[in-house]
């Protein structure tokens, strides 16, 4: 509300009595230009809702006004006070302003009279009185009340003389509270900063040249003594005066609340200061080294097309901020592991709104996924290596982020001390579970003591470059800075086992008052002089950003600095993060989505139903090097995944709706797929368990990337790698995803192999035919899909010429017994090439509508103990020896001669490039 003389802004400073409440506004709760005007309001509360409302005008003091409100018993008592106060000081105006327009009333008798000495001109326009700082309304309603320079207001002069004083009180924590931090004078320069720049440079550690030391080697170099609880002896690797300036200026954040929009202000870069916005400055500034790895050439190791994913850790990163950021940038072409405590700080998977929680798999140590995460126990470091080792085919991951840390209110300046062993187990940790040529980063805080500098310097030891880094997204202000290692070596399992037995020393030494104070000793640091000197300028540079950083909050806390940033809009262009609001993604039903995804595809093509293949339909399979096959356990379906467990399926008819999958588990949002619902089985007899699982025949959309016109190799290829990162080994409760093993045509023998007659719990004890697949389970084969993997359509001959319609794709697949390998011809042109044309690649909607199924019912005799074999059914060997025949070469000629007049295509490549050349003869090198 707003002072009815001078327009100043006037606030309420409650005080509560045993009867009443009160309500004061004088002049000393006033902001902007200082009211000189001394406004008293009593507002008493009195029985049955009634409010005594009494006020005192500013020109006469010993005048009071009363008046009695009832009925807002619901009101709140600040909003009551506020809105009084700033009726009556509206009201206080125009009574003031019509007093001071009277000529005889009674209230000009009581007002003081300018005399000679004090004239209104001379106060608004004299630029030598200390009070020419104030505009000249304000020095002029001033003057009208009789205010002289050196006395008071009153009809006496008895107000006070003086300007009343700004408040010094910080933050919310109560009057009178007075943080030790802001205590004194601080002479600091903190405005000769150098312009902000999104270009950051990376300052290297020299490669070390000495030995990764060996075991016998690091068994003495523990140290272990008094513990020691002081930071500020602390200056071997930092200048003194640095040091105790850094600590003098560290504020308690005891009233964050009250100075965080001013911390904002001390550095260019906050504007976003999440955990995601670090990791993505950090991965741009080191060219992407985390999320798109290069070897020593500058090729990327990992492609989209690749069927390897990229695989990384999070630990001690809750809620999963880093995770969440390198998930977007590479969305389901990698996989995440990761461990931190249970608890308020646990990873908030349902946050993930920018990229897909379902390829992030948190992992607890000892217990699974019932495990506490606790990364300083031995055990849990243990399991979660030989959980992630099993998962990465005992790789490791590319890279692993850490981002530990705990709250230390109180006693800032021991950041350092405190967190020790957890940097230590976060180290720890890299070195057992980083792939050879790995990189690692992990934020750090303080590093004045030999404890954690020997941490470096063994990371510094184990990897191939080694860099202390603060990005510009970290507050200055704080002693944050991330450790970014480059390149695992070989050899660092001594390293490793060195670490985790003084792990193991400081969980015995906790509760005592010894501790291991050194990892390395001073004089092995120390020799290093190139590792010594890095450290060192490292320490000093961040001590002078940061005791800068401080003096600025100081400023802004203790000053109303006002600062306005030019540089909140370079995040995006510099780290290439779009500029758009983070939202939780909009939820839609399966039906739209569905057609979002297809893009206008004809709907009527996924209702198309496989051609059933018996002895009529088996010469559409004569180009056998153009197709795959498949064992099916069940009906085909369409899956559609909306995130998380919001899947449905749809068996493709127009008339039928898309209805929940009632399995447990998880798909990312944006995916649809072609699969079977499959009861697995394990075991036999009584002891048998079953499951139901999701086989994939064929992808069409993964988390929104559509795939539907690759060819079906590289989907089965994608598939495989998308199951990968969706999969939960921690979960045995979630249904599995897997894909259909996928058998070239020609090796279709490879599939009867794998079929067995098995005794199935409910089948009253009679064998049942049984497919076995790659992970020993195995479940009842209904037949074989058989897919056309090449663009070829029917042709129309004419006499022995082989003619194809316009329209036709005239590839096939051949196979050159002189070059011993396959190859694409095509049949219009006779042109061969061992490359793959991107005409001839059969897009899905091809290849769905194409296939061909053999049904494996009764009276199709596929595995020897099966007894009975209808005649009207293709058996085992019809199959095989059709598609086993090769009819190219000119001595097989006179039997299987009559194919040429029927349109047929022989195999063999020679005898077409013959056939080709117009050649007279039909001898090939068969």
């Amino acid at each position: 509300m707003k002072c009815g003389c001078c327009f100043s802004s006037l606030y309420g400073l409650p005080h509560s009595t045993d009867f009443s409440r009160t309500a004061v506004v004088p002049d000393e709760f006033l902001e902007g230009n200082l009211c000189h005007c001394f406004i008293l309001i009593v507002i008493t509360a009195q029985e049955k809702g009634e409010y005594s409302v009494s006020y005192s005008p500013p020109y006469s003091h010993d005048m009071t006004y009363q008046v009695v409100l009832d009925g807002i018993t619901e009101m709140s008592w600040w909003l009551f006070c506020f809105s009084v106060c700033s009726l009556l000081s509206l009201f206080l105006f125009s009574e003031s302003s019509s007093s001071s327009s009277g000529s005889e009333s009674e209230s000009d008798e009581k007002r003081p009279v300018f005399n000679n000495e004090f004239k209104q001109d001379s106060l608004v326009e004299g630029t030598s009185s200390r009070y020419s700082m104030y505009n000249s309304v304000s020095q002029k309603l001033m003057a009208k009340m009789g205010f002289r320079e050196g006395e008071g207001l009153g009809k006496y002069g008895q107000g006070r003389k003086d300007i009343v004083e700004a408040s010094n009180q910080k933050g919310r924590r109560g009057f009178g509270l007075t943080l030790k931090g802001f205590d004194g004078e601080l002479n600091i320069d903190w405005q000769d900063e150098p312009e902000p720049s999104a270009y950051e440079e990376v300052d290297w550690c020299l490669e070390c040249t000495t030995e990764i030391p060996d075991a016998q080697e690091l068994k003495e170099w523990m140290t272990v003594g008094k513990r020691k609880m002081v930071i500020e002896d602390e200056t071997e690797f930092c200048n003194e005066e640095l040091l105790l300036n850094v600590l003098r200026c560290k504020v308690s954040p005891l009233s964050w609340r009250g100075i965080e929009p001013r911390l904002k202000l001390t550095g260019p870069y906050l504007c976003v200061h999440r955990a995601a916005m670090k990791m993505a400055n950090m991965d741009h500034v080191f060219d992407y080294m985390f999320t798109n790895p290069k070897d020593f050439q500058g090729r990327p190791l990992i492609k989209e097309r690749d069927a390897e994913l990229l695989y990384f850790a999070d630990v001690c990163a809750g809620p999963g901020g880093f995770s969440e950021y390198v998930l977007w940038r590479r969305k389901w072409h990698a996989k995440g592991f990761g461990m931190t405590l249970k608890g308020p700080n646990d990873f908030k998977l349902e946050d993930f709104y920018s990229a897909s929680s379902e390829l992030f798999e948190p992992y607890y140590g000892e217990g699974g996924i019932d495990g506490d995460g606790d990364i300083t126990r031995p055990e849990n470091i243990t399991a979660f290596r030989n959980f992630v080792l099993d998962n990465t085919d005992h790789k490791g991951v590319h890279f692993l982020m850490a981002d530990g840390g705990f709250s230390v209110e109180g006693q800032e300046n021991l950041q350092e001390i405190l967190s020790k062993q957890l940097m230590l187990c976060q180290f720890l940790m890299a070195l057992s579970i980083v792939r050879t040529g790995g990189h690692f980063v992990c934020k750090t805080f303080d590093l004045f003591t030999p404890f954690s500098v020997g941490l470096v310097y063994l990371l510094y030891c184990c990897f191939e470059r080694v860099c202390i880094f603060k990005p510009v997204t970290s507050r200055p202000a704080n002693s944050e800075r991330y450790v970014v290692c480059k390149g695992l070596k070989l050899g660092i399992d001594d390293v490793r086992e060195y670490l985790f037995m003084v792990n193991i020393r400081l969980n015995q030494l906790r509760n005592s008052d010894v501790d291991v104070n050194l990892v390395v000793p001073l004089n092995v640091i120390k020799d290093d002089q190139d590792f010594y000197d890095y450290i060192v300028q490292s320490n000093e540079n961040h001590c002078k950003i940061q005791i800068k950083a401080l003096a600025k909050i100081r400023a802004f806390v203790c000053v109303n600095v006002q600062m306005n940033n030019p540089y909140y809009q370079l995040f995006g262009f510099f780290f290439q993060i779009p500029d758009q609001a983070r939202v939780a993604p909009s939820s839609s039903d399966p039906k739209s989505k569905f057609f979002e995804l297809i893009q206008g595809t004809d709907i009527d093509t996924f209702s198309y139903k496989p051609t059933p293949l018996n002895s009529s339909t088996l010469e559409k399979i004569r180009q056998v090097f153009d197709y795959r096959c498949m064992v099916s356990g069940s009906e085909q379906k369409f899956l559609l995944g909306l995130g998380k467990s919001q899947i449905y399926t749809w068996d493709g008819r127009q008339s039928d709706r898309w209805t929940k999958l009632d399995l447990k588990t998880e798909l990312p949002r944006d995916t649809l797929l072609s699969v079977e619902i499959v009861h697995e089985l394990k075991g036999e007899g009584k002891a048998q368990r079953k499951i139901s699982a999701i086989h994939i025949l064929d992808v069409l959309v993964l988390n929104g990337n559509d795939v539907r016109n690759q060819h079906f190799n590289q989907r089965i290829q994608l598939a495989e790698k998308f199951v990968k990162a969706v999969s939960k080994p921690s979960r045995p409760d979630m249904n599995p995803i897997r894909v259909k093993e996928v058998y070239r045509l020609e090796e279709m023998e490879k599939i009867f192999v794998r079929l067995e007659m098995k005794v199935i719990k409910g089948s009253g004890g009679i064998p049942r035919l049984s497919y076995t697949g790659r992970d020993d389970r195995h479940f009842v084969p209904t037949g074989l899909y058989i897919v056309r993997t090449v663009n070829g359509r029917k042709r129309e001959p004419l006499a022995p010429i082989l003619l194809f319609s316009v329209s036709s794709n005239p590839w096939t697949m051949a196979y050159s017994k002189n070059f011993k390998r396959k190859f694409f011809f095509n049949k219009m042109t006779n042109e061969s090439t061992f490359d793959l044309p991107s005409e001839s690649i059969a897009p899905f909607h091809v290849c769905h509508y194409s296939r061909l199924f053999w049904e494996w019912g009764d009276g199709v005799k596929v595995h020897d103990s099966q007894k009975r074999q209808d005649p009207e059914k293709l058996s085992k060997e019809d199959v095989l020896s059709f598609i086993q025949y090769d009819p190219g070469c000119a001595s097989c000629w006179s039997t299987y001669g009559d194919s040429w007049s029927e349109g047929l295509m022989p195999f063999c490549p020679d005898l077409l490039h013959a056939r080709g050349q117009g050649a007279s003869s039909f001898l090939c090198s068969c």
